[in-house]
């Protein structure tokens, strides 16, 4: 940092600032998380020098035996975590990843079946501002209104119909189980072959704390930053038969060059997911979900579904009066950070929203438990509801005094 801040001290100004936001806020977001102080470092080393086009022992530069040892490390330790044949970890993101499968087994015009972006499925799923969208012919599942759940009778009516090559089951905005079994028969049934997008759920996955798709997806991808607490960037796991199409839809087909220092990082995330440590912290994750999923219902707000069964809870702010996008910059001001979120058959437009979504994976990692959980939906529900009133400037004040009190005692990255 010495360096940085005599080269650079803009973009060092920009570091402190951000490390001191982190430090002071309390996350919220669900597709967010802490790494540890181990991947910060393997990220930012000298591995960013190398150039290592390729795979281990099959590289196009010279001078790649040490990052060979750091990929096939990656690899043999994630297909060890979720059991798997075939690990791919060059994907720089979840999307690099599902677009790799997309190239590997679709042809320009295929259709797809996958979740609705409005019921809280993936833009990479097929919406029509994306490549995906704009490649293939998409048709949309979506969940039930009566439920707000995946309706997999619906599913297969749509499967039956319009006979896609390719069903995705995998959502960003949905805190129910996804029942992979299911989707794999209805795939079969139609001649379709299953994609299981697990980049929000993949830590529990990971720790048997929801179901795998494993035995189920002939293609599973995943962000390695949520859950698994790594850094960003995708990965994909396949089946030894699917094996060499990936790889070769991964490179050459869509990237250059892997990023060696996050492939590097990728691995001790790998490794630290691989410990006892792990589980306990996805069991918290879910113990803290549901804290905060009962103390926000018990101050009146209406969850999407009703709860959740994993990491992740979507509020329907209709009835507040207070829109999706208010509230995200309301909790902001005061030291929490969310995102704004459709909720199912939203009136709304997506850059508004009549709701939020609200997770656990980072509070979790900072040691946050359950009676902060209950703390935080008080300051949640006093700063919503203070909005437009004559209190609104004084719960403002509190509620930013009482989250700064909650980081200081549960301190982050206090090394750095």
């Amino acid at each position: 940092m010495n360096d940085l801040a005599r080269v650079d001290p803009e973009i060092y100004d920009v570091l402190q600032k951000e490390l001191h936001r982190q430090r002071y806020s309390l996350e919220l977001i669900a597709s967010e998380n802490f790494a540890s102080t181990a991947v910060l470092e393997a990220q930012g080393s000298v591995l960013t020098n190398k150039y290592a086009e390729g795979y281990p022992g099959r590289r196009y530069y010279g001078g790649c035996a040490f990052v060979d040892v750091a990929e096939e490390l990656a690899r043999e330790r994630l297909k060890k975590l979720f059991r798997a044949e075939h690990a791919n970890v060059q994907p720089h993101s979840g999307c690099q990843a599902n677009m790799a499968v997309y190239f590997a087994v679709l042809k320009p015009g295929d259709t797809i079946l996958s979740m609705s972006l409005a019921h809280g499925g993936h833009l990479s799923h097929g919406h029509k501002v994306t490549f995906s969208g704009q490649t293939y012919q998409v048709v949309s599942y979506g969940v039930s209104q009566e439920t707000e759940r995946i309706d997999y009778d619906a599913v297969r009516s749509l499967a039956l119909e319009h006979k896609p090559r390719l069903i995705i089951g995998g959502a960003s905005a949905y805190p129910r189980i996804i029942d992979f079994e299911k989707f794999r028969k209805i795939a079969d049934e139609v001649g379709a072959l299953l994609m299981a997008d697990i980049a929000h759920i993949a830590g529990l996955v990971a720790a048997d704390l929801h179901p795998s798709p494993i035995p189920w997806a002939q293609f599973t991808t995943t962000t390695t930053h949520k859950t698994l607490r790594g850094p960003r960037g995708g990965a994909i796991l396949c089946a030894k038969s699917y094996a060499e199409v990936i790889d070769k839809s991964v490179f050459p087909g869509i990237q250059g060059g892997p990023l060696m220092h996050v492939i590097a990082a990728k691995a001790v995330a790998f490794q630290e997911a691989l410990c006892s440590e792990f589980v306990q912290y996805q069991k918290r994750i879910l113990e803290n979900a549901r804290a905060l999923a009962q103390a926000l219902s018990e101050k009146g707000f209406r969850l999407v579904s009703g709860g959740t069964d994993n990491h992740l809870m979507l509020i329907d702010l209709t009835e507040h009066k207070i829109t999706g996008l208010d509230a995200e910059r309301k909790l902001e001001a005061v030291g929490i950070t969310v995102n704004k979120n459709a909720i199912p058959f939203d009136p709304k437009k997506p850059q508004i929203t009549s709701g939020i979504r609200i997770g656990t994976p980072a509070v979790t990692t900072r040691g946050l438990g359950p009676k902060e959980m209950e703390l935080l939906a008080d300051i949640i529900a006093r700063v919503i509801e203070s909005v437009g009133t004559a209190q609104e400037s004084s719960v403002m004040t509190e509620a930013k005094s009482t989250v700064r009190q909650i980081c200081e005692h549960f301190p982050l990255y206090s090394g750095l």
